[in-house]
Order: C-alpha cells, then sequence, then structure tokens
C-alpha cells in the first residue's frame, strides 16, 4: 500500500471548477516511469474542463488528475522499463497508445482508437508526480531549452504537427485563432519558409503575441476586412495553406473561402457544428486534414527547430505557483495571456 500522499489538482464533480486536494502519490507498473512534475502549462482544453463545458461532460472522467502539459524529472521506474533512467529530464506524449491495433502498428499512434489521454480519462499532470508508460516518456536532454518552454511541448506539438503537415516553403499561409496553438503555428510556418503569414481573431492581446512571434500580418476581424489584406499582401488568388486553430463555424467558412485552387487546409480547432461548404470544396480541388494530437517523430522536429533557432519565449505570459491556479485559470478564461506556466517544484 503507498502511503505517500501529493498535492494534485482534481475534477471531483461534474460541474465547474477544480480543487486542489491530497491523493496517494501513483505507483509505477512494470512498463511504467514515476515523474516528479517540475512546471505544468495550461491548455485550451483544460479551460473547457474547469469550466465544465459540452465537450467535457462527454470526455472527461470525474475525479481524474487533470493537465497534460509539463516537464519534470524521473524518480523511480517500474519493472521492464528499458531506455529511462531515474534523473533524467523528460515531458510525455499525452494520448497514451495501446500499441496493438493497426494504426499503432502502421506507426500512427496519434490515431490509436483505444487511445486514454492524461488528464481527461487518466491522471494528469497537474500533481507533483505523475506516472506514465515508458513509451510515452519524451527524454529532453539539450539543458540550452528551459523548463517552462518544454512544460507546453504538448501544445507546441500540435502546432507542429497542424503547421508542416503540408509544404510551407515559399506558401501564403492563413491561420484562424491566435490563441497560443495558433500564434505557435505562425511562428514554426514562418520559420519554415512561408512567404506570408496572415493570423486572424478578435482579440488584440493575441494577435499582438502572435504578431511578435513571426505573423508578417494580423487581422483583427472586428476591424478590418480579410479581403482587404490579401490584397495589401500580394495574395490575390488566395492561400496556399490554410491552418484552422479555433473551431468557430465563421472561421472554418471564412479560411475555406480564402484558400486558393488546389489549396491546402488543416483542421486542428474543435468546435461544435462546424460546416463545411462542400461545393467550394470540390470545385476548388482542396485537400482538408483532420489533425489529432502528434505524431511520436513531431517530438524531434520541435526540439530541432528550437535548437535551430525558433524562439517562443515570448508566449510565456503568466508564472504561477500552482497553489495559485485560480489566478491562473482567470488569465486563460480572460483571453489576456499566453502560456499560463504553473510551478510545482524547483531544486
Amino acid at each position: 500500500m503507498n502511503n505517500k500522499m501529493m498535492d494534485a489538482l482534481v475534477k471531483t464533480v461534474a460541474g465547474p471548477g477544480l480543487v486542489l486536494k491530497r491523493v496517494p502519490v501513483p505507483i509505477p507498473k512494470a512498463n511504467e516511469v514515476l515523474i516528479r512534475v517540475r512546471k505544468a502549462a495550461i491548455c485550451g482544453s483544460d479551460v473547457h474542463i474547469y469550466n465544465w463545458d459540452e465537450w467535457s461532460q462527454r470526455n472527461v472522467r470525474v475525479g481524474v488528475v487533470v493537465g497534460h502539459e509539463f516537464v519534470g524529472q524521473i524518480v523511480a521506474v517500474g519493472d521492464d522499463v528499458s531506455f529511462c533512467k531515474v534523473g533524467q529530464r523528460v515531458s510525455g506524449e499525452s494520448h497514451v497508445f495501446c500499441n496493438h491495433c493497426i494504426d499503432c502498428r502502421a506507426g500512427h499512434v496519434n490515431w490509436c482508437p483505444n487511445t486514454e489521454i492524461i488528464g481527461i480519462q487518466r491522471d494528469g499532470a497537474f500533481a507533483e508526480y505523475i506516472c506514465l508508460p515508458e513509451d510515452n516518456v519524451i527524454v529532453i536532454d539539450d539543458d540550452s531549452i528551459p523548463d517552462e518552454v518544454v512544460a507546453f511541448f504538448d501544445a507546441y506539438g500540435n502546432a507542429t504537427y497542424t503547421a508542416r503537415t503540408f509544404e510551407l516553403t515559399g506558401a501564403n499561409v492563413l491561420i484562424t485563432g491566435a490563441g497560443p496553438i495558433g500564434a505557435m503555428a505562425a511562428a514554426i510556418a514562418k520559420y519554415s519558409g512561408a512567404r506570408r503569414v496572415v493570423i486572424t481573431d478578435f482579440s488584440e492581446y493575441r494577435l499582438n503575441l502572435a504578431h511578435q512571434l513571426g505573423a508578417d500580418r494580423t487581422v483583427n476581424l472586428s476591424q478590418e476586412e480579410l479581403e482587404n489584406v490579401m490584397l495589401e499582401q500580394g495574395i490575390e488568388n488566395g492561400f496556399d495553406v490554410g491552418l484552422e486553430m479555433s473551431g468557430s463555424p465563421a472561421a472554418l467558412g471564412q479560411l475555406i473561402d480564402s484558400m486558393c485552387n488546389g489549396g491546402k487546409v488543416s483542421l486542428l480547432g474543435i468546435g461544435n457544428d462546424l460546416q463545411l461548404d462542400g461545393s467550394k470544396i470540390i470545385s476548388k480541388g482542396i485537400t482538408v486534414q483532420g489533425i489529432t494530437g502528434r505524431q511520436l517523430n513531431t517530438w524531434h522536429q520541435m526540439v530541432c527547430m528550437i535548437q535551430g533557432g525558433l524562439n517562443l519565449h515570448p508566449l510565456v505570459t503568466h508564472r504561477l505557483n500552482y497553489q495559485d491556479f485560480e489566478k491562473g485559470f482567470a488569465a486563460m478564461s480572460s483571453g489576456k495571456s499566453g502560456k499560463v506556466i504553473f510551478t510545482f517544484w524547483e531544486e
């Protein structure tokens, strides 16, 4: 029996809010490692869970420890663990896959139909400790990448996978939604050789963050028309690549309208009642790719881009102790934040 206890943020009831409470420290199973969490970041999905919206009601297990973006240090390993070592700095792939289905065997673990996501179906990272299967552990041994950036690598992976699904070199790119993942996608697209990166939103605060990260042009849709910006930027025939990050039906409609013939679209934003105009997609020959999670090789790309000069530091706007979690969720809900980082432990 495990008598050790830890602090954790728990979804205790089927309603709004989270509770900071004492729970048992998890014990690693045969193929698992125990990680002491250093820092963790709030994701947009965590805000959905906090608010207990329709998506959360369908997907989240009541009683779960929430959170899935983190960095920590391995402090114990279970039997049969082969490559992870005590003392390593790590993050983790939040989609815990089965390794047995046809998708996993084909290398598409992000499509695994048996996936459990940490912080949603199984206990997550807003805690002093977390257990993960060894296959989900990502070792980050480059100490030049600070903990607070590694803490949101999971979201950075969403942005990387979405942005790099299609060729970006010389492309005109439209991003709808300037939340943290959209802003990171702007940085990645520009780093990857895009000609022009245009990003739309209604939040001037978040548009300014996207501009700091590399967007060539931001468009506050409450103040100006995207069509005029396209002409200003020399984009006469439409965008080559579109990245939908907002989950807004209106944003998706505008994105499809703004694509060139033969354009490529990646959809990451999750929203209700998203409707695609099939006639426009067909007549313009548009390719539409749904995005979920990341592929495991995406993590390697992420590290290499930062080592190559991609700068995500401006995205961190709030740094808090985990006991001040209510302030962190208020900042995220206000729309006037980038990434909010909780500290659980510092050496």
